[in-house]
């Protein structure tokens, strides 16, 4: 997705640190009243330890409860999505960085793809080698533990069960660039995957195929932790981060506008709870 041409973030060498990180409590509630639905990361913003925690799952059940959709976008694989598109509250999980859409209809689940059974085939092949390649050259690299369940991409754990020191990772990053990956890192895991799909495009994805509605930029705001959220900081011109994000911030290109006072799940919930007395105060 093209770069909007207004939007929340701010090159890290632009302003000053206080002003990178503007508090949550800055956000008009003008800005928030007005939205349509909330765009999210999982891990780390949703989730500790890859358990959503429960703070955050009231806010799910809150906001759904006052008709706000929301879609959770993330780099996590879509066997481990499978079971939370059916319990969450959301319209849609996005998986595999916008290749993978899941989503309940009536109590079944539903999943569609970007790209066709014979391409991801062929991809398949060279994510493949690529992976062997990354665990050959790449000392203390591996799998991650969930990668049993992607389709369409691979991952290396660099901080949920194993740890690679931040030049191990660009490394990897290197390696699956070569090998013509696209390739991200998470709070938690190095992906690689094969096409120009990316989380923005997973959010117009999720919001015109499971919402049937136009995507406006605008009438979203997105929350995340981590770089393999600054696309969508880009983009969007509301986005959030937990505050958790300041781990990154030396790393990240683009900011997010604002930033919670409350880490992972807390931090989301504030973010809803903002947005609902604002919609009640509108």
């Amino acid at each position: 997705m093209p770069s909007s041409p207004i939007f929340s973030g701010a090159r890290p060498d632009a302003v000053s640190a206080v002003d990178r990180l503007r508090p949550l409590a800055n956000l008009p509630p003008a800005r928030l009243a007005p939205l349509r639905g909330v765009l999210t990361d999982i891990d780390d913003t949703l989730t500790m330890g890859g358990v959503i925690e429960p703070v955050a799952l009231a806010a799910l059940h809150d906001l759904a409860a006052a008709q706000v959709p929301v879609i959770a976008i993330t780099g996590r694989p879509a066997g481990w999505s499978e079971p939370f598109a059916m319990a969450w509250p959301v319209a849609a999980i996005v998986a595999e960085n916008g290749a993978v859409m899941l989503r309940r209809r009536g109590g079944s689940l539903h999943i569609d793809f970007i790209a066709d059974a014979a391409t991801r085939a062929a991809n398949t092949l060279r994510l493949q080698a690529c992976a062997r390649a990354v665990l050959q050259q790449v000392p203390g690299a591996v799998l991650a533990q969930d990668s049993a369940g992607r389709l369409t991409d691979i991952a290396v754990d660099h901080s949920e069960f194993s740890h690679l020191p931040p030049d191990r990772i660009a490394q990897v990053v290197a390696l699956m660039q070569l090998h013509g990956l696209t390739a991200t890192v998470s709070s938690i895991h190095i992906n690689g995957w094969i096409g120009a799909h990316g989380k923005p495009s997973g959010a117009r994805w999720a919001v015109t195929q499971a919402l049937a509605l136009p995507f406006v930029p605008g009438d979203w705001v997105y929350i995340g932790d981590s770089t393999n959220d600054q696309a969508m900081f880009e983009c969007m011109p509301l986005s959030v981060g937990v505050a958790n994000i300041a781990r990154f911030v030396p790393q990240l290109r683009w900011l997010p506008g604002y930033v919670t006072p409350g880490e992972r799940g807390v931090g989301f919930a504030e973010v809803a709870a903002a947005l609902l007395a604002a919609r009640r105060a509108a």
